[in-house]
């Protein structure tokens, strides 16, 4: 089989895809609950978090193989569906339909509706609003829409008329909070809010890996940089989902064994305006919550002696002097 070619990235990505969560990310749980048809591609690929992938020669039973959802040719004036589950409740500010090496199968049009419920299927009565009415889509494209709700949202209706495909489907938004004060959480995770704003360099993976749920599966699931031949060390930045006091931190080298950094480090501080074009220059100078600790290769690390700041909203991550890490945690109780 040929080797496989990874979609790009969108050059015209807005800024709510930069500043939420995807509540549709797979490692979050989110799930495809109904579909009228996948007959192609099963609709649950379209709900991966990593970029549609395309093999030029991979075939199955019913044909070309395709990273995303496609249905059947349709021979009637219907159209077809999916109902997704997202991983976290939450408020959309926006929607990306992904059609990456969906050429001549692309669905021409699709809208998109919304509810809330705490079962996983909603009721035959249930009551779906438009958060986006019926919009054109082209072959081999990223569409970014800009969603203008408040209310909370727990699951999707992705209608395609007629029929097609779509490579993947990410929904951004503010997760809802699924706990009290008085519980201690991850404040970092993405699943409570936690975003990754910048960094210097992610040569073989992404820092936002650091916030996903459970162990790093492989190397490639967590950040790493390149092989560093200057003086320096790399960082990267993150906005907690809660402002919270911490009381614990860990960090896994999970899969890093020849190539986990010598030592971590983290600053922090409280913004109370944030300007995200700002932070990175401005972070240099926060105060150390957590000063430079040595760390070993394919482990569990556990800091619980912190500098006291009080509550926090951001964080700098200083890997000394590069290397990758796989998972980072950072309990404590939201604000």
């Amino acid at each position: 089989m040929s080797q496989a070619i990874t979609a790009p990235a969108a050059t015209d990505a807005p800024a709510f895809s930069q500043q939420c969560v995807n509540l549709a990310d797979n490692r979050l749980g989110s799930q495809i609950i109904a579909v009228s048809d996948d007959f192609f591609a099963k609709a649950e690929r379209m709900l991966n978090h990593l970029p549609a992938l395309f093999y030029p020669d991979k075939y199955d039973d019913n044909g070309k193989w395709m990273d995303g959802w496609e249905s059947r040719r349709r021979r009637d004036a219907g159209h077809d569906w999916c109902i997704v589950k997202l991983g976290v409740a939450g408020k959309v500010k926006g929607l990306q339909l992904d059609t990456s090496f969906f050429t001549g199968n692309f669905a021409p049009a699709a809208s998109v509706e919304a509810c809330y419920c705490e079962q996983d299927t909603p009721p035959s009565n249930t009551q779906w609003h438009s958060i986006l009415s019926a919009s054109a889509l082209s072959a081999d494209n990223h569409h970014f829409f800009a969603v203008d709700t408040e209310q909370p949202i727990s699951h999707l209706k992705i209608n395609i008329f007629p029929d097609g495909g779509i490579a993947r489907l990410r929904v951004f938004g503010h997760p809802i909070p699924q706990h009290s004060s008085e519980q201690s959480i991850d404040l970092v995770a993405l699943k409570n809010g936690g975003r990754v704003i910048g960094y210097n360099d992610a040569h073989y993976g992404t820092p936002s890996n650091l916030l996903a749920p459970g162990k790093g599966v492989n190397m490639g699931d967590g950040w790493e940089t390149r092989r560093r031949r200057e003086p320096g060390n790399d960082w990267c930045i993150i906005a907690l989902g809660q402002a919270g006091e911490v009381d614990k931190i860990e960090v896994a080298t999970t899969h890093f064994k020849g190539n986990f950094p010598d030592k971590l480090s983290i600053q922090a501080a409280n913004i109370q305006d944030p300007n995200d074009l700002s932070l990175i220059s401005q972070s240099m100078f926060w105060q150390e919550l957590l000063p430079a600790k040595s760390l070993s290769a394919d482990n569990d690390h556990h800091f619980n002696e912190l500098n006291s700041l009080g509550t926090i909203t951001h964080m700098r991550v200083n890997i000394y002097p590069d290397g990758g890490i796989s998972r980072l945690r950072l309990w404590g109780k939201s604000a």
